[in-house]
């Protein structure tokens, strides 16, 4: 969803949580601009949750994984859920999918971030 959508359709400091799962890497680096989770989209982040409020992405590409955790701990007015400061195991209420039980069948990775506005 474009961030003018949300700047203007969505009342600040009005969502519970906003949840965001595998979303397209864009491997390319000449690409990474068209990735969702970007400082600007932090900062919409911090204005459009309430306080308690909390941002979960999932991914199973582990180099977007790194990408996204470090841009949402480097942005103010969120803290990481993660005990240890990086990656949450899958809650309860994502949904396991298909296609995700068969790549975790075959070895492949999934990492889930998990932070709460401040």
């Amino acid at each position: 969803m474009p961030s003018r959508f949300w700047s203007k359709k969505i009342a600040d400091h009005s969502l519970a949580g906003v949840h965001l799962f595998f979303p397209d890497p864009w491997q390319k680096r000449r690409h990474h601009k068209r990735r969702i989770v970007r400082p600007s989209f932090v900062d919409l982040l911090n204005k459009k949750l309430l306080a308690g409020g909390y941002f979960h992405a999932a991914t199973d590409w582990e180099h977007y994984a790194k990408d996204m955790l470090g841009i949402l701990s480097a942005g103010t007015g969120l803290k990481n859920s993660s005990p240890s400061n990086d990656f949450c195991e899958r809650p309860i209420y994502r949904p396991l999918t298909k296609f995700e039980n068969r790549g975790l069948g075959l070895g492949h990775g999934v990492w889930d971030l998990i932070f709460r506005k401040i």
